[in-house]
């Protein structure tokens, strides 16, 4: 396995720089939380009784926890502690995210996404290759070529699909990862822009990744076409490969869904064991319930090509999926996990200590980060062109 893991100097100082800013950004919920490095600072938990009115919401079975302190581990890197330590900045006098007409919805997009568009600028300006905003087969796409291709990947190509819960990091937005992985394999990149609400819910974008993918195969054989996102981008992944078997297409060679969104709904333990723990996404309750609402347009959150948890994942590709021990999605990524395994699909999965979501994909200055990477391509290195 060759030119894994290829020096990424340009971007460190772009992306340290990126994590503070980040850290400072406000999440999308009307609440707080407080983490400490030592449950000695706090007051020990005691079982406190439930009011009637309140155990009256309480599902049956459903387990009632005191105020609790989460230290931070030990047991994950230095630099990832640096996000555990910061305070979820919740404004707690911030309005509930409620955008009633479109137009709220591209206001609040243009809004957030200001600083990773700063972000993806900054690293194309200083991309070690051949960087085409174009078309294909008449889908907006970035195509990422880097200096120095090996010879073993010249015939290979992958997919990129971005996150930002279907409705952000639209355009250069979305191209960070992407660019990371050509520094991390010397590979070929498309990523590609597909459509997002409000103006073009499910299944536009869906109907976009595959067209790209369909056009692809004119090129490349569909063995050596790998497909790879975050989030948004794991679970359209996922429901891209649901689509292709549906329509009786040659899959990729293999596929690397990060943390993916593979169930709308607040299905799953870690949507509430996670909550507050998480210093990504926070919680369901708020922007990512309207996102998915957005993105549905009407359909059934539970239909396989919105939630591919739900679908069939016979005869998929290898698979190997990321997550981390605190992401509020690390039970979207292990029952996705699951199914893959009952279905007969080589899937890995790696789990990383006390990682929200999708640090390991945005944040060169972590360990997390080599680590998630050298894994994923030394999985496409393994599977593609191997059919």
């Amino acid at each position: 396995m060759k030119n894994i893991m290829a020096r990424r100097k340009p971007f460190y100082s772009l992306a340290l720089i990126f994590s503070v800013i980040m850290l400072l950004q406000p999440a999308c919920i009307s609440q707080t939380a407080t983490i400490t490095d030592s449950p000695a600072k706090a007051t020990a938990a005691t079982n406190l009784p439930v009011s009637s009115s309140t155990s009256q919401n309480i599902p049956d079975g459903a387990r009632v926890i005191p105020e609790r302190v989460i230290p931070v581990p030990a047991t994950a890197s230095a630099e990832l502690g640096v996000f555990m330590r910061a305070p979820i900045n919740t404004n707690a006098d911030r309005p509930k995210f409620e955008p009633k007409t479109a137009q709220d919805w591209r206001e609040y997009v243009k809004e957030a996404d200001k600083i990773s568009v700063i972000f993806g600028t900054g690293m194309l300006k200083s991309f070690p290759g051949k960087y085409e905003n174009t078309k294909v087969a008449g889908v907006p796409v970035n195509i990422l070529t880097p200096d120095g291709i090996a010879q073993e990947n010249a015939d290979m190509i992958l997919i990129h699909l971005h996150g930002g819960a279907f409705c952000r990091f639209g355009g250069v937005a979305g191209i960070s990862e992407a660019i990371f992985m050509t520094q991390s394999w010397k590979i070929k990149i498309i990523s590609v822009d597909y459509r997002m609400p409000p103006d073009y819910p499910f299944p536009a974008g869906l109907d976009d990744v595959v067209t790209v993918y369909k056009e692809l195969m004119k090129t490349y054989k569909p063995e050596n076409i790998g497909i790879f996102g975050t989030s948004a981008g794991g679970g359209l992944t996922l429901s891209a490969v649901l689509k292709l078997k549906d329509l009786g297409l040659p899959l990729p060679g293999a596929i690397a869904p990060g943390t993916p969104w593979s169930d709308l709904t607040k299905t799953g333990d870690t949507y509430y064991t996670n909550e507050f723990i998480d210093d990504t996404l926070v919680s369901y309750d708020d922007f990512l319930a309207a996102a998915a609402l957005s993105y549905a347009d009407g359909h059934d959150l539970k239909e396989p090509l919105l939630s591919p948890v739900y679908g069939d994942f016979r005869g998929f590709p290898p698979t190997i999926l990321t997550t981390g021990t605190r992401d509020l999605f690390l039970s979207n990524t292990v029952r996705v996990h699951r199914q893959l395994r009952k279905a007969g699909v080589e899937a890995d999965i790696q789990i990383f200590e006390g990682m929200s979501h999708g640090r390991y994909a945005y944040f060169p200055n972590l360990p997390e980060h080599a680590e998630a990477m050298g894994e994923i391509v030394g999985f496409f290195d393994k599977h593609l062109g191997r059919r």
